[in-house]
């Protein structure tokens, strides 16, 4: 028969605490943790540790140092037995791979780091690792790594930024240009203005000059008619 299995935490006695609730999802938000099982699991895993130093106080230090010096190299600061029965869940949860990977800067959030370790992102040395809850000792925390680039987005300016910068750009350049008319425009010979003259102005000119030499008397031996032709020539 298969060995039934035992659960290896206990859920709180209390459902409806509000400060624990608050508690487990601040922890829950914090370490990018599934759900609230894993908080329990990790205080369940701490209470045996604790009851572990607990039976040690009446042994030989030969004892109680090699219980810590084990406990040392999964990575818990402790120095004597206080120090054990001193620590709590969150000391448990900074030593999951889950954890080690974002405090290491290999990943930008919790959740990032869960999805990486899942989805077999993640290696301990050669070993790809793919339980978000895996311990990681002194020794393995160095071999960690990814064997996937991250592409990490570039800080550009926001988008009020570019639009002011925009505006200003055209502002700059249409005072550019309408000084550069207003210099073309001053420097301009009486020539050209004459040659932009419309067609309905010099017609207006020819006219008064013809009215002019009509108003002249005809010289003697001159028909009227004859000095009309010639002041039209």
């Amino acid at each position: 028969m298969p060995k039934r299995k035992v659960k290896k935490y206990s859920r709180p006695r209390n459902r409806f605490d509000k400060t624990r609730i608050l508690e487990e999802n601040g922890l829950k938000e914090k370490y990018g943790l599934k759900n609230k099982r894993e908080i329990w699991k990790a205080d369940a895993a701490i209470g045996r540790i604790r009851n572990l130093a607990k039976e040690l106080i009446t042994k030989s230090d030969e004892e109680k140092q090699a219980f810590i010096e084990r406990l040392q190299k999964k990575g818990f600061n402790v120095e004597n037995i206080a120090d054990v029965l001193g620590l709590n869940k969150e000391d448990w949860l900074k030593r999951r791979l889950q954890t080690i990977l974002h405090t290491k800067g290999l990943c930008n959030t919790p959740k990032q780091s869960r999805q990486l370790v899942v989805h077999k992102h993640v290696a301990i040395g050669n070993q790809l690792v793919n339980i978000p809850s895996y311990m990681v000792t002194l020794e393995e925390e160095p071999l960690v790594e990814l064997k996937i680039t991250l592409k990490t987005p570039k800080k550009g300016k926001s988008k009020m930024d570019k639009i002011a910068e925009d505006i200003k750009t055209e502002g700059e350049a249409k005072e550019a240009k309408e000084t550069e008319e207003f210099v073309e425009g001053t420097a301009a010979p009486k020539s050209a203005e004459k040659a932009e003259e419309s067609p309905a102005e010099a017609k207006e000119e020819k006219v008064e000059a013809v009215n002019n030499n009509e108003d002249k008397p005809t010289p003697a031996g001159v028909s009227p008619k004859e000095g009309k032709e010639e002041a039209k020539e």
